[in-house]
């Protein structure tokens, strides 16, 4: 048993300060206002926070590492650095590759799912933003690896009946993108059979509805249970609507590598804030999306609907002008953002304890709000039964938050993964997987 008092704890509908936590077996046993009783360890934390654990649904890479790294254990570093950011749980996120890549990424998210690492974050289900993109909208996603979802799925299965049709789609589109010759040789049918083979161990896939055959793979996706999430897209409007009465669910980093809102053509955005059924990814730093219209975002969506995200890549956590990769492309760690070497906004610097606080501080966000948006809201989007917030039976994934937001201690169920100031911590046992809803 473990009892962390005198806290201000932020709960789902308010906080209680000063409060008493207490873990036992992996779960939150008690939660209550009274000092602790009884002669069990406990620890005292006045002027302090205790948050759910941050769940961050898209992360390419922290410290140096990114997912597509060709080390066969950079998805289990990222999960071993991840705790001293606040995070207990994360989507590795790749951007668009080839076939053998993403099979080596999900074959990674499979080991690290099945055997949980000592001292790391829960390793969720991959976030794959995918082969199926708009070129006008790719931002930093490599140009030579995009696919045509046009004709790969009229025979009704992926690499099939319907793969003489994509060979040549695949061919019509690289000869007028001038595709390198290193990633010609697959084909949209490939990619689609990477995924039906790994299904269990692909959480989310981002795409863009509007392309041929576009409705069709957000069909196919959602019905084997896929997070469809539209982003990098120039959908209009009334293609997004389509998209989401398909089964699209989530967007990916609203506002980004999408059209501008307009008064008269809403488009991607537009759509996405007038509908209840889909939830949007945000990233937090006040860069990439601006303070005041995160808040605008959030009061037409509601908390409830908002994913913070960082969008991390290997360059976060690095010093400013540090090097990296993001998928093959080497990187550079800027100010707020990084960067391609030809000044192409590549992902983020942003760590989830920064977007905590950028939430608050310059949002204007309760602890409450924010606490729902960096945990409650992704857990009840990807399904995690008992996770991302603070309640009696609940997982014991939380955060110890010091008086200015900056991470003290992290558990991951009940067991102290990560502590301020201290050398590496050793739990008893690695967590358990996270349950989630079929």
């Amino acid at each position: 048993m473990i009892v962390l008092s005198g806290a201000s704890l932020v709960l789902p509908d308010r906080v209680l300060s000063p409060g008493t936590l207490v873990i036992e077996e992996g779960r939150i046993a008690e939660i209550r206002s009274d000092a602790p009783s009884g002669n069990h360890p406990a620890f005292a934390f006045h002027g302090h926070y205790i948050v759910p654990g941050f769940i961050d649904v898209h992360v390419h890479g922290v410290d140096g590492v990114d997912t597509l790294d060709a080390d066969p254990g950079a998805v289990a570093a990222i999960a071993a650095r991840l705790p001293c950011y606040g995070v207990t749980a994360f989507c590795p996120t790749i951007v668009a590759c080839g076939p053998a890549a993403l099979r080596g990424v999900l074959d990674q998210v499979r080991r690290a799912r099945e055997t949980p690492v000592l001292r790391s974050a829960r390793v969720l289900p991959a976030h794959l933003e995918s082969n199926f993109i708009s070129p006008e909208y790719n931002g930093a996603q490599p140009s030579a690896c995009l696919r045509s979802p046009r004709g790969i799925l009229r025979a009704g299965r992926a690499g099939q009946a319907g793969r003489a049709e994509d060979d040549q789609t695949a061919a019509d589109d690289e000869r007028g993108a001038n595709v390198s010759a290193e990633h010609s040789d697959f084909t949209a049918a490939d990619i689609l059979a990477e995924i039906e083979r790994a299904t269990p161990d692909v959480g989310i896939v981002t795409l863009a509805s509007e392309l041929d055959g576009g409705l069709d793979l957000v069909r196919w996706l959602s019905a084997r249970g896929h997070h469809v999430s539209l982003g990098h897209s120039g959908a209009t409007y009334e293609e997004a609507l389509a998209a989401i009465s398909a089964g699209a669910r989530q967007a990916t980093h609203l506002f980004n590598r999408m059209p501008r809102l307009d008064h008269r053509a809403p488009g991607l955005v537009g759509a996405v804030l007038q509908s209840d059924e889909i939830a949007a990814e945000i990233i937090c730093d006040g860069a990439h999306v601006h303070p005041a219209l995160i808040r605008t975002a959030i009061a037409a969506k509601r908390p409830s609907r908002i994913l913070a995200i960082t969008d991390g890549t290997a360059a976060a956590g690095l010093p400013i002008g540090s090097r990296a990769m993001l998928g093959g492309q080497p990187i550079t760690a800027g100010a707020r953002t990084a960067h391609l070497s030809d000044g192409t906004i590549a992902g983020s610097i942003l760590t989830m304890d920064k977007a905590f606080q950028t939430l608050v501080a310059e949002v204007g966000l309760s602890v409450v709000d924010a606490a729902t948006i960096c945990s409650t809201s992704p857990a009840r989007e990807l399904g995690l039964l008992g996770h991302g917030m603070l309640m009696p039976e609940a997982i014991a994934d939380l955060v110890v938050l010091d008086a200015q937001f900056s991470v003290v201690q992290t558990y991951v169920g009940g067991q102290l993964v990560y502590a301020r100031g201290s050398g590496a911590n050793t739990p008893a046992r690695p967590a358990p997987p996270a349950r989630m809803l079929d």
